[in-house]
């Protein structure tokens, strides 16, 4: 899922360029094929990409939503192969309830992010309309550093939380390749949402990424990220950007999040400003964490009446 309203920053360079219709296996590389789910939309551009790596013996990372027509198409496309494993990013709802029925279908074992977290379980994120699979159970969790491997390829976890708090990249270094979900993608930048999302993990998490020597990311929406260590310094000061703007709006009087959002985001969609709402909480609860900001009344930042509350320079 992604934060629409930054696709209209002037300090990235986005690239929507897509090649495949949903349900079409297309070969990227020699050890990479992807298919797009069928579930395009304002948050998901294309669809979700599902990963088919290796052949003959392959893993599949995302199998996406549980949609019968994507699942049966990626079966019939891998007809006479092994899929060996299921590796999940996150457990948004458009990325990991088809593992289930590919387990079913396949007996292979679900591994990768762990379920969302417990102490976050009482927001609304598990709601039946909420964003997380609750339904999500892995046979194996991946730390940091731990690798599912075959005798042709391997892929070795990388934590990259921020996005949500249990997301997970996954690096394929036999091409350098690395499959980074919803953390990084070329057509737009990540939507970061309190409680489970969080700012400075997402600052982080991108500046470990910006360290790394990774040749290309297959990111979980939309077409590769080709120079990714410029991608990722430019998504890092995007960030610092809009912190500075929100901070500028506090200087300039703005107590609320509906009062920012309608400074920073000129012209934006109404459709959208829920999404920059939830933009800049994240930004807030970033900055009184470290002390620039404060927050008057009872409001707290692990709460929808966050985004009711009054917030001034610290």
């Amino acid at each position: 899922m992604y934060e629409r309203p930054e696709a209209t920053a002037d300090d990235i360079t986005f690239d929507r360029a897509f090649a495949g219709a949903p349900g079409e296996l297309v070969r990227l590389s020699p050890l990479v094929r992807r298919m797009a789910a069928g579930n395009p939309g304002p948050m998901t551009f294309t669809g979700t990409c599902t990963y088919v790596v290796g052949a003959g013996k392959v893993a599949i990372i995302d199998p996406g939503p549980d949609r019968k027509e994507h699942i049966d198409a990626l079966l019939q496309s891998l007809r006479g192969e092994t899929i060996a494993a299921i590796l999940v990013t996150h457990t948004h709802k458009d990325h990991s309830p088809g593992a289930r029925a590919l387990k079913a279908a396949t007996g292979a074992r679900i591994i990768g992010c762990a379920p969302h977290a417990p102490e976050h379980a009482k927001t609304a994120s598990l709601r039946p309309d909420g964003p997380h699979d609750g339904a999500y159970a892995p046979d194996s969790i991946l730390r940091e550093g731990d690798a599912f491997e075959t005798q042709d390829f391997a892929l070795v976890c990388v934590e990259t939380p921020g996005h949500t708090a249990n997301h997970l990249a996954f690096f394929l270094p036999q091409e350098q390749a690395l499959f980074s979900g919803d953390h990084v993608m070329a057509w737009s930048t990540s939507l970061v949402t309190p409680p489970d999302g969080s700012m400075r993990d997402y600052v982080a998490s991108l500046e470990k990424l910006r360290r790394r020597d990774d040749r290309v990311y297959w990111p979980g929406h939309g077409g590769p990220v080709l120079e990714p260590q410029r991608y990722v310094r430019a998504l890092a000061n995007h960030r610092r950007l809009r912190e500075r703007a929100i901070l500028s709006r506090l200087a300039a009087g703005d107590a609320t999040i509906e009062t920012i959002v309608a400074h920073v985001y000129e012209g934006l969609s109404p459709k959208l400003r829920a999404a920059a709402g939830l933009s800049v909480l994240a930004h807030l609860q970033d900055l009184v964490e470290r002390g620039l900001v404060a927050i008057d009344g009872p409001a707290t930042l692990d709460g929808p009446a966050a985004l009711g509350a009054h917030y001034r320079p610290a």
